[in-house]
Order: C-alpha cells, then sequence, then structure tokens
C-alpha cells in the first residue's frame, strides 16, 4: 500500500539568518490560524466551545490586538476584552483586519536591521523578544483554534 501523501502545510525552510528563521516561522504560523478562521461558519465561529468561552472568532481578534500592540505600539486597556469580536464584523472582515495587521507590523519588522535593539519608536522590548513572544503566542493560539475548528465542522490540519 503507498504512503499516504501529507496534506499539512510543513514547516518553513527558511533563510540561514536568526531573523530569516524567526520571521519565517512567524509567519508560518499566521497564515495557519488566519486559514483556520477563514471559511469558518456563523454562527460557530463566535460559539464558545469549550467552557473558558475561548471562540474562534475571538482567538483571531486577540491575536490581532498582540500584533498591533508589538509591533504597532498601540495601547490595549483590557487583554480580556481582546477575545471578544465586534458582532457587527464578519468573519471575513476579522480575517481581513488580522492581515492587514500583519502587513502592517511585517512592514515595521522590515526596517529592523539589529535584533537587540528595540521595536522601533518604543523603549522595549528587543526585537528577538518581541518575534519569540509572537510565535509563542501565534502558536499557542493555533493550537486552540486547531481544536475549535475540528469541533465545529471537522476540518484539520494547516
Amino acid at each position: 500500500m503507498p504512503a499516504k501523501r501529507r496534506t499539512d502545510t510543513p514547516p518553513p525552510r527558511t533563510g540561514n539568518s536568526e531573523a530569516e528563521v524567526l520571521r519565517g516561522f512567524l509567519d508560518y504560523l499566521r497564515t495557519s490560524i488566519a486559514a483556520k478562521v477563514d471559511g469558518a461558519s456563523e454562527p460557530q465561529v463566535r460559539t464558545a466551545m469549550v467552557p473558558s468561552g475561548t471562540n474562534l472568532l475571538g482567538l483571531l481578534n486577540h491575536l490581532t490586538s498582540v500584533e498591533r500592540s508589538l509591533f504597532l505600539g498601540e495601547d490595549v486597556t483590557t487583554w480580556q476584552a481582546t477575545f471578544k469580536a465586534s458582532p457587527n464584523d464578519s468573519v471575513a472582515e476579522i480575517v481581513a483586519h488580522y492581515r492587514k495587521t500583519v502587513e502592517r507590523a511585517n512592514k515595521v519588522l522590515d526596517a529592523c536591521t539589529d535584533l537587540a535593539a528595540p521595536i522601533p519608536g518604543r523603549p522595549a522590548p528587543s526585537v528577538r523578544w518581541a518575534l519569540t513572544h509572537m510565535i509563542e503566542e501565534t502558536g499557542r493560539h493555533a493550537g486552540h483554534a486547531d481544536i475549535l475548528r475540528e469541533l465545529i465542522d471537522s476540518t484539520t490540519g494547516r
């Protein structure tokens, strides 16, 4: 019997520099979580599937806020509130907003040549720390999104 063909998108094979590896893995995770939300149906995408109240759309809304805070310098007053998506925004609008935020964050990162330096316009943290934290944050919530999407419509994979 032939081997089953892998349908997941494998981790990136990035360049040799530390910055290329970090950026490559971050973009891989960003693409993965946006794909988990994109195409999910209403109202399930907003429905709390676990006792904590976590829902698929709220995860992407939260990650948008983290990107905006970390890379764009925007203040967040209540982190818990970022886990709630506006009922007026469609799935497509929230995914598009996330992708636009990522695009803006990448422009900031494109200007960063020293990983030990702070994010431009911010006293801290270093670019290295910010990239590592965003990889951790996005990876953690991408795992949550994997489970939530499977509960919604049995969709699996990256």
